[in-house]
């Protein structure tokens, strides 16, 4: 499920679909990452929400509990590096949610990501949901760290998923499908963000590279 590299200039994300869970992105020279899915047969009434940052009106995002996105001691007593980590996280849930609901241009995505990344972050998505494709499980996201630009307006981010137990579902046959034997279930995410007019941090750019870090 992994997201490959995103950039204003990066070619479109070409995913397989035999990697699940690496998040969003396109890019870059490594192999296409795969996505992961959720159940596709959950109501949106039994989806789980969490409070949006502060500022200004962020969309309401909600999973299902068949998918458990999951972000560890992400938090900081500096306001403006919660704020970044705030966004960040709220992009990620924007993207798998986008997926669950086959919704590759929900608003939510567009909200959270520069205009430059957007039709990337939707190739990603579209990897899923034109193959019929939803995930399920469990995807833990942890040990972010943030370097923040002496100008206050940008901030890079890197961070690890665990895709040990996340998991692609076929909306029509129900077949449930993991990473394939052998392949490292951790990924790292570097994520470039900047602060828009509204004091929204959006994604400029997202890399990812699988067994680049471990839990």
């Amino acid at each position: 499920m992994a997201r490959r590299a995103l950039t204003t200039t990066a070619a479109a994300l070409a995913v397989t679909a035999a990697l699940l869970l690496t998040a969003c992105g396109g890019g870059g020279e490594e192999s296409p990452d795969d996505s992961k899915g959720a159940d596709t047969k959950s109501s949106p009434s039994a989806t789980a929400s969490t409070s949006a940052p502060s500022g200004p009106e962020r969309p309401e995002i909600t999973i299902p509990s068949s998918f458990q996105l999951t972000f560890e001691s992400w938090t900081s007593s500096d306001p403006v590096r919660q704020a970044v980590l705030d966004d960040a996280k709220e992009e990620v849930r924007a993207g798998y949610a986008a997926i669950i609901a086959n919704d590759p241009d929900s608003e939510a995505v567009a909200f959270y990501d520069t205009e430059g990344v957007r039709g990337l972050t939707k190739q990603w998505i579209k990897s899923y949901t034109d193959k019929n494709l939803t995930v399920i499980g469990r995807l833990p996201a942890f040990d972010p760290k943030i370097t923040l630009a002496e100008t206050g307006e940008g901030a890079s981010l890197t961070y690890c998923t665990d895709e040990s137990e996340a998991k692609t579902r076929d909306r029509e046959t129900g077949k449930v499908e993991g990473n394939p034997a052998g392949t490292s279930p951790y990924v790292v995410y570097s994520v470039s963000l900047v602060k828009n007019e509204q004091g929204v941090w959006q994604n400029s750019s997202v890399h990812s590279e699988r067994g680049g870090c471990s839990k």
